[in-house]
């Protein structure tokens, strides 16, 4: 009988995609998988029905239709002060996901290393496997989910090729400052790595915290491929249009492996985000506050019943601790038949009717949030209302 291939076999299935099966299959309240579940902007969704309306069904550029492309370029001159040339730097993929596997694969080669921060977003590891290249954590250390400079150093090898870092980070929402920043510069340049960074949550920060894209640091323009995408800052996870930002050397080989995914992005919707991106400032600087109730609503609800969250700084989540929620439980005589976070995060989604994805999903097996949770709170207010009620019945009584 013919055999899955060595690859398929080093990683599991994506469990927050799990998570959202589990939640469907017990009624669950899903806080697990991070998808509004409120309307896209009204806007954005007629500038997509224009473009159908108007026939753009057929094929675009296969790296990008050149409205989307300039529109990107503009995007970082505007915000962040970026000279982008569309035609030599852009690349429109099937969402940030796409961006990151085929940047991956243009750039690395197999028996290369990658450095990826853990906790991490559950595609990294995956990733560098079908890249062909072999992951190699660097942990992030609560409470402030910082970088030991040391132990950040001491994973670089011969062999390291790449670092990967997302920010704002998923799943921790942690913002990384400017000097975190330029140790993770200094590392790349000190052994001339290349820097690929998620940046699709660059809008959604709250407080003092401030997103600032790496490749704006001094050195970093030529070996940083920034990854970004319409879902997240638009509600339009379904959509599938993300990009890489590449230096033109690395350009091309990202378009090469690109067309050979998935040939291209759907025409009409990369139309209707070249729209989306044009959106006044006020736009953009609305979106953390539109999040941020919903972060206090969410932060609020995990600690009256016990929950020890991680207050986020940016994204839409939040890691906590669930131990104190469970012994709460047991105190009150409810059967809690949980031994880690995987059977904790099963019980709650059916016992309790709310579904989260478990801590140990963003590290690698057996390393750690044994005894965490993380929960996303990009949700209508009848949404974490009702998750609150559930909650509050189990864990308050």
């Amino acid at each position: 009988m013919p055999t899955p291939s060595d690859k398929a076999s080093r990683f599991t299935e994506s469990v927050i995609r799990e998570m959202t099966r589990v939640a469907l299959a017990h009624g669950a309240i899903n806080l697990s998988q991070g998808f509004p579940d409120f309307p896209a902007p009204d806007e954005v969704k007629a500038a997509a029905m224009r473009a159908v309306a108007d026939d753009v069904n057929q094929y675009a550029v296969t790296w990008g239709s050149p409205s989307l492309r300039t529109s990107i370029g503009e995007h970082m001159q505007r915000h962040y002060d970026v000279a982008v040339e569309p035609d030599r730097q852009v690349t429109v993929c099937c969402g940030s996901t796409e961006a990151m596997i085929a940047t991956l694969l243009a750039t690395v080669n197999p028996g290369d290393e990658v450095i990826v921060f853990e906790p991490y977003y559950e595609n990294y590891g995956p990733d560098a496997i079908l890249s062909g290249a072999t992951p190699r954590y660097v942990r992030l250390h609560e409470p402030d989910w910082s970088i030991d400079p040391d132990e950040l150093r001491a994973a670089v090898t011969p062999k390291t090729r790449a670092l990967i870092l997302n920010s704002p980070h998923n799943p921790t929402g942690k913002v990384f400052t400017r000097d975190e920043l330029a140790l993770v510069a200094s590392v790349c340049q000190e052994h001339d790595l290349l820097a690929i960074t998620d940046e699709i949550y660059e809008f959604i920060v709250y407080g003092e915290a401030r997103h600032v894209p790496l490749c704006t640091l001094p050195g970093m323009a030529d070996r940083t491929v920034t990854i970004s995408s319409l879902s997240k800052s638009f509600s339009v996870t379904g959509w599938r249009v993300g990009w890489a930002i590449a230096p033109p050397h690395l350009a091309g080989a990202i378009r090469k492996v690109h067309d050979f995914l998935t040939v291209g992005a759907p025409a009409p919707l990369q139309e209707a985000a070249a729209f989306a991106l044009r959106l006044p400032e006020a736009y953009f600087a609305s979106l953390a506050s539109h999040y941020d109730s919903r972060r206090q609503r969410c932060v609020g609800m995990l600690e009256r019943c016990g929950f020890a969250p991680h207050v986020p700084a940016g994204a839409y989540y939040v890691m906590t601790d669930i131990r104190e929620p469970l012994a709460r439980a047991r105190r009150r005589g409810t059967a809690v038949d949980v031994r880690d976070d995987v059977s904790a995060a099963r019980w709650l989604a059916s016992e309790v009717g709310v579904a989260a994805v478990p801590g140990s999903s963003f590290y690698r097996a057996g390393t750690g949030g044994r005894d965490c949770l993380r929960f996303c709170f990009c949700k209508k207010e009848e949404t974490l209302a009702a998750a609150e009620e559930r909650l509050f019945r189990m864990f308050l009584g």
